[in-house]
């Protein structure tokens, strides 16, 4: 740590007095890809200079509460089982390294973590594609410790439109709503990040708890379709909700968005491309990749708590060994972004809050909503094919 930056040695401090919670990170599926799954054979207690997440770095960051994605990608052939594989990769984190991590199932467990000097570790579900259109395993995977729902990825399922692909329901579905109801009885953390526009506003619509975008940035800076337009930002605050400005190059800076809008459709990379050999060549015609800064990041974050207030942003850095920011290139380097928030002048109780605060309100809030509804209603067993049955002249096309 520089000795001679005093507002670095500053967000060191606030680092010690208060949480730090990133409300997403997809080491699970690093692992996965680097060692089968196996996190005792992949050594996270070591530095992993080719990614950018390991304990050495998580502590350097001074994380005190980190979100673990199950990611699922939307094509896999059996995707029940990918997303089962996925969570226990996020247990046996808790368990190879119980010394280090403290599993989260309440908002206050990440007090007690903090008290045991441990990392709280909460397991996130990315993209509800495993559910293969039934809402009974998402009270299974709320029984294995999952505590937050990425509604979708990067494909539109079918109960949702994706942000970054082709809708087909004009939002959400009948079921989609069914499955919001369900996680605001069980108490699942409902994610928007990746949901299309108007499927957020749908399910703003419907919600009984308030929301996450766990890893979204500002769509009036960065015209990126994962990011979040002004009309849904202006719904947060009487939603309750969080926005949580992410780390990831195109969603920070229009120059990267730009330089990379040729390489993608519908801002992704398509199937099959070798994305690091397009980035190669476009370099060559282009010059070096823009990959944006923490200074454009904060620019995101002071324009999110404009539309919404303080109340309403985290942080979600999306790492998952991908390339980041210079500046926000490792998991290490998160004193760096509050550094620059106190070079802006936020308060100590502004800072509270973007680091853990408004996020454990939001976790607190779904608890309490949840105690409420499960008095009211039973488990909900809706499937997608029932759907069908709301209108029964109609034949549902077959798939």
């Amino acid at each position: 740590m520089s000795r001679t930056d005093p507002a670095l040695v500053r967000a060191h401090e606030l680092l010690e007095r208060f949480v730090l919670f990133d409300g997403h990170n997809d080491l699970p599926y690093t692992i996965r890809r680097a060692a089968d799954g196996d996190v005792a054979a992949y050594g996270l207690d070591r530095v992993h200079q080719e990614s950018d997440t390991d304990i050495p770095r998580l502590r350097t960051g001074k994380v005190g509460a980190q979100v673990f994605a199950a990611f699922v990608p939307t094509s896999v052939p059996n995707p029940g089982r990918f997303t089962l594989e996925q969570i226990a990769i996020g247990l046996d984190i808790e368990t190879v390294h119980g010394r280090i991590f403290h599993p989260a199932r309440r908002a206050a467990d990440i007090a007690a973590a903090r008290r045991a000097g441990k990392i709280a570790s909460v397991i996130s579900v990315e993209s509800a594609v495993g559910l293969c259109g039934s809402l009974s395993p998402l009270r299974v995977w709320h029984a294995a410790g999952v505590r937050i729902l990425t509604l979708c990825h990067n494909e539109t399922l079918d109960w949702i439109d994706s942000a970054t692909d082709a809708p087909r329901h004009g939002g959400l579905t009948d079921f989609g709503r069914s499955l919001v109801a369900e996680c605001n009885r069980i108490g699942m953390m409902v994610d928007l990040a990746h949901a299309s526009p108007k499927a957020q506003h749908d399910v703003l619509d419907v919600a009984a708890a308030p929301l996450l975008w766990s890893h979204s940035n500002a769509t009036a800076l960065c015209p990126h379709p994962r990011n979040v337009p002004d009309d849904v930002l202006d719904r947060v605050k009487a939603n309750g909700g969080v926005v949580m400005a992410t780390f990831v190059p195109n969603f920070i800076s229009r120059k990267s968005h730009d330089w990379m809008a040729p390489l993608q459709v519908h801002g992704k990379t398509p199937p099959g491309h070798d994305i690091d050999a397009a980035v190669t060549r476009r370099a060559a015609e282009a010059g070096p990749w823009p990959r944006g800064s923490i200074a454009e990041l904060c620019d995101h974050i002071e324009y999110i708590v404009g539309r919404t207030g303080l109340a309403h942003i985290g942080i979600g850095s999306d790492f998952f060994g991908g390339p980041n920011p210079p500046d926000l290139a490792d998991a290490s380097r998160f004193p760096h972004l509050v550094a620059e928030l106190v070079r802006r002048g936020w308060s100590d109780a502004a800072l509270k809050g973007i680091l853990s605060g408004n996020a454990l309100r939001v976790w607190r809030t779904v608890e309490k909503v949840s105690v409420r509804l499960k008095a009211e209603r039973p488990p909900g067993i809706a499937r997608v094919a029932a759907e069908s049955l709301v209108t029964p002249r109609r034949k549902k096309p077959a798939t």
